[in-house]
């Protein structure tokens, strides 16, 4: 599989219980800027994709999770890949932020195809995230 370098910005909505929660953690733990919103839903700029927050009494979550490397990870997740040095600096921050991590900063699958530097954490409702980084991401990224 080869990687599209000309890739276009997905969508993804996901349900939050708290719309203030949410802005503190998207758009000021991560940085990332505000779109559109209303009383019941919020756009952020996650990473040049769209990112919408959805207020719902309960954000239900059917969770579980997957061993790989040694790790439990939690299914379902989703997440951004950032270049090493946004996603060693971005490590930082959350580490500095005090953020309790589900699977702490690491290095996945080291000296083999598909290394990678990971991380996972909850966003105040339970929402499972993942950001990982590849020394090179084009020839890394979906090796085997």
């Amino acid at each position: 599989m080869q990687l599209h370098t000309a890739l276009t910005p997905f969508h993804l909505a996901i349900a939050v219980r708290d719309l203030a929660g949410a802005r503190a953690f998207y758009g000021d733990l991560l940085g990332c800027a505000e779109g559109r919103s209303s009383d019941a839903w919020v756009d952020f700029d996650f990473f040049g994709h769209q990112l919408v927050c959805h207020a719902v009494e309960s954000a239900p979550r059917d969770a579980t999770s997957n061993p790989v490397d040694g790790h439990e990870v939690p299914v379902p997740h989703f997440g951004m890949v950032l270049e090493m040095p946004e996603w060693e600096s971005l490590a930082q921050r959350l580490k500095a932020a005090g953020v309790r991590f589900e699977i702490e900063p690491h290095v996945r699958f080291p000296g083999q195809p598909g290394e990678q530097a990971t991380m996972f954490l909850l966003d105040p409702s339970g929402n499972v995230l993942e950001f990982k980084s590849f020394k090179d991401i084009a020839a890394q990224l979906f090796a085997t």
